[in-house]
């Protein structure tokens, strides 16, 4: 898996309001919609711009991206945390990761 610089793909600061991040996400999904956007790569801009949406708008995702820490460069090879990958796609399905907290 490749790393993936979320707050590049939103165009936001690190320490961006949640706020922020919600009204980088309705602008940009505006613009490279692929019914919409003209852009050749369309699809794909917009297929990460909902990845780095799901984990930025959570808290606790958020931080556990965070957590992977400035080390991580856009391009580098990394390993998700434990579950990350459980959990992410278990809320795409409307489950919970089942994890009590």
């Amino acid at each position: 898996m490749r790393y993936k610089d979320y707050y590049k793909i939103m165009g936001v600061p690190r320490d961006a309001s949640q706020e922020d991040v919600k009204k980088a996400y309705r602008r940009l999904a505006r613009k490279y919609h692929p019914d919409v956007s003209k852009e050749a790569n369309a699809e794909e801009l917009f297929k990460d711009l909902g990845e780095a949406y799901a984990v930025l708008k959570d808290p606790e995702k958020r931080a556990a991206y965070d957590g992977l820490g400035s080390r991580w460069e856009a391009g580098q090879e990394f390993r998700p945390p434990p579950g990350w990958d459980r959990a992410f796609h278990a809320e795409k399905r409307g489950f919970d990761s089942g994890d009590a907290g």
